[in-house]
């Protein structure tokens, strides 16, 4: 994994060596989030002891998501990505759910494992973003502006 002997991988390196279950390579999206995840020191890259528990992190997600893949084909259609949610405690309409789906795979409508990844981890930072501002717990939260884009860009919490 470590490329270039640096004792550090950076997101390019993580790339290389992750695979989706159709033998595509993971996004760099992907890799770019996983590795900030797991990047204490905020400088864009993993060292060898933070790389075993993404990895650790990686094949959770991977068991997760083959156990959903009922026709064993290296991504999740509708259904399977619904009855994800569903187990994850999250509860969208189907047009929502058909929107991500959209987003991830325009054509097929599928997601893959690294797609899958990002999609859910995303949803759970914006749910503890939101609720950290639902201070009624009703569903709603008053926000201004800078604090949305914020949000969405991951720059808030």
């Amino acid at each position: 994994v470590d490329q270039d002997g640096s004792g550090q991988i950076d997101a390019k390196e993580l790339q290389g060596a992750l695979k989706n279950g159709n033998w595509t390579e993971f996004s760099e999206e992907a890799c770019r989030m996983m590795i900030d995840m797991f990047d204490m020191t905020k400088c864009g890259q993993i060292n060898i002891r933070d790389f075993g528990n993404l990895f650790q992190f990686i094949n959770q997600w991977k068991g997760t998501f083959e156990a959903l893949d009922s026709e064993k084909s290296g991504t999740l259609n509708k259904d399977n990505f619904t009855q994800a949610l569903q187990q994850m405690g999250y509860r969208f309409s189907p047009t929502f759910v058909d929107n991500l789906l959209a987003k991830y795979s325009p054509r097929e409508r599928q997601l893959t494992l690294d797609n899958f990844i990002v999609a859910t981890v995303q949803i759970k930072r914006l749910t503890e973003s939101f609720r950290s501002r639902d201070t009624q717990m009703n569903g709603q939260a008053t926000l201004n502006y800078e604090d949305f884009v914020g949000i969405a860009m991951g720059a808030h919490k």
